[in-house]
């Protein structure tokens, strides 16, 4: 087995799974990958040593604590990718630029860029948190998850535009652009978040909207 084949296969262990609460039985493993229990005994005992699986009392597969540590360090990384295109993407339309993502039923602002001119700014910091219900960024990152049959509009909305906007909805006055992260079909990495900006009522909402969708699309490039 070459060393490429057997880390897809590991991949594609983990990500098995990581789709079952329970974890998973070798025997289990080894039908769903369509490989002999021996390679799968392989995998799982390479994939212990590094803390990406752990065997429960009943040999069990679950995700490790590796897993965990890998996980935290992908906020850092998706901010230190943003950073720069939301400082573009602030000076572009003049707005306070943002990174949210969805945590729970709330939306989290977790980076945040400014123009260097902007005299009068709308207050949004990085850890603002609002429901998903609520704001251009909430209902951005709500339009990524499934339909449900209480949807409002205005999410069923964003889901047709690929993108939301609204007004005086967390602050009076203010108005917001967010547009969700929206990956390929075939894409490996899956975050749930947007971008979008906010500012005053004198925001230019169709130039905004245009740059704040070309925003989301190459920060998802960029992670690919």
């Amino acid at each position: 087995m070459s060393s490429l084949q057997t880390l897809s296969r590991g991949l594609t262990a983990l990500e098995l799974v990581a789709q079952k609460e329970n974890g998973l039985a070798i025997a289990e493993l080894a039908e769903a990958m369509g490989v002999h229990r021996a390679i799968v005994y392989r995998l799982v005992s390479t994939l212990e040593g590094h803390g990406l699986v752990t065997r429960s009392r009943d040999g069990r597969i679950c995700l490790g604590g590796g897993v965990v540590a890998l996980a935290s360090r992908v906020e850092p990384q998706l901010r230190a990718m943003a950073r720069p295109l939301l400082q573009e993407l602030a000076e572009r339309t003049q707005a306070t630029a943002f990174l949210c993502v969805g945590h729970g039923e709330e939306c989290v602002a977790i980076e945040v860029a400014e123009p260097e001119t902007l005299l009068l700014r709308v207050s949004y910091r990085v850890g603002s948190r609002h429901p998903l219900e609520r704001g251009a960024a909430g209902i951005a990152v709500a339009a990524l998850r499934p339909e449900r049959s209480e949807d409002s509009e205005a999410l069923r909305q964003a889901r047709r535009d690929g993108y939301s906007v609204t007004r005086g909805q967390l602050q009076a006055g203010a108005v917001g652009v967010a547009a969700p992260l929206v990956y390929p079909v075939d894409s490996h990495f899956r975050f749930e978040g947007c971008v979008g900006v906010v500012a005053l009522q004198d925001l230019d909402v169709e130039a905004a909207t245009a740059a704040t969708v070309d925003c989301a699309g190459r920060l998802v490039r960029r992670m690919e």
